[in-house]
């Protein structure tokens, strides 16, 4: 059986997609240059024709859509039977999933499914030598970098953190073909009902997609420090983040939290205030455009990363930054 171009699958909402999708098109399109072969969007949802012709712009050559009431929301069973049943039919050499909740979850049961192998959570996507999909992820806690194959069945299948790869710059001139499918689950096989949807803090804190961060960590002592944090991340018009050691400390919720089991981001400019840079926090930030360091320790390891440095006590140096940010807006 032949088993040929590179998809990925865009996670859409209330019609709305997820921005991870979008971002894969960007290795996705590299790495389908380098094999020779279609880069394929699949797009589930409802009333989602515009996030078809957004991932062309992104850089898809084709789009097979699939819309239904069904795909409203997620749904486990909905997305899982119709992922299986269109790569059963096209038989793609590549699928490429966003690390999302969603994505982790509907990603593994097609693999499974389909008794194929899946690399999770990764950091790093190429074409190897041997023309396989070489997906590279942390391991031991983030002491270590693995590179993994799946030689010997199809298609190759990993998830990626949001935030680890840019968008493209979209070009409305791109064209290419939407392919819809009616792939519609049998009734009886949907297992798990949406009751209601709660809107949670975490909704809020949408670190993947903040240009600006702002994140504190145990240099801040105490809790009630935060402030210092929140007061400059309200003049940037930032979003706030967290080291791992200042959310096990209980003093901002996960949600905030950056690194390698927080968020992976990507923002136009990253200011660590108190943090040390243990590398399981570089790895959730160093793809950022500009990091600023603030520390009173010269040998921090996050200065290794920084693109500006500021050693000094934070509690002198946030206040004041603080001020300047607003006498420069005002």
């Amino acid at each position: 059986m032949e088993y040929k171009n590179l998809w990925v699958y865009i996670e859409t909402d209330e019609g709305q997609a997820k921005n991870v999708g979008y971002e894969l098109l960007t290795p996705g399109r590299a790495m389908a240059d380098k094999l020779g072969q279609e880069l394929v969007a699949v797009v589930l949802g409802k009333n989602v024709a515009s996030v078809a012709e957004k991932a062309i712009a992104y850089g898809a050559d084709q789009v097979i859509l699939v819309e239904g009431d069904e795909y409203e929301h997620y749904n486990t069973d909905a997305q899982t039977y119709a992922m299986t049943t269109l790569i059963r039919k096209y038989n793609p050499f590549i699928v490429l999933y966003g690390a999302t909740n969603n994505g982790r979850d509907v990603g593994p049961r097609v693999a499974c499914s389909l008794h194929t192998g899946l690399t999770a959570d990764c950091t790093g996507l190429d074409i190897d030598d041997a023309g396989l999909l070489a997906s590279t992820r942390p391991t031991f806690g983030g002491n270590l970098m693995a590179t993994i194959a799946c030689p010997d069945h199809r298609p190759q299948m990993s998830t990626v953190r949001p935030g680890v790869f840019k968008k493209a710059v979209p070009d409305s001139t791109r064209t290419g073909e939407i392919y819809r499918e009616d792939v519609h689950i049998p009734a009886d096989q949907i297992r798990v009902q949406l009751v209601e949807r709660v809107k949670e803090v975490a909704e809020a804190v949408n670190l993947e997609e903040a240009e600006i961060i702002v994140s504190g960590g145990r240099g801040l002592k105490a809790p009630e420090n935060f402030q210092l944090v929140r007061d400059l991340a309200d003049a940037l018009g930032a979003t706030v983040g967290a080291s791992r050691a200042a959310v096990d400390a209980g003093w901002i919720p996960h949600a905030h939290q950056v690194g390698q089991t927080g968020k992976t981001v990507a923002p136009k400019i990253y200011i660590a205030c108190g943090i040390s840079g243990a590398i399981q926090h570089l790895a959730g930030m160093s793809a950022s455009d500009t990091i600023v360091a603030i520390n009173k320790d010269p040998d921090a390891p996050i200065f290794s990363v920084a693109d500006y440095g500021i050693v000094g006590d934070l509690f002198e140096v946030l206040p004041a930054l603080t001020e300047a940010v607003k006498k420069a807006k005002a």
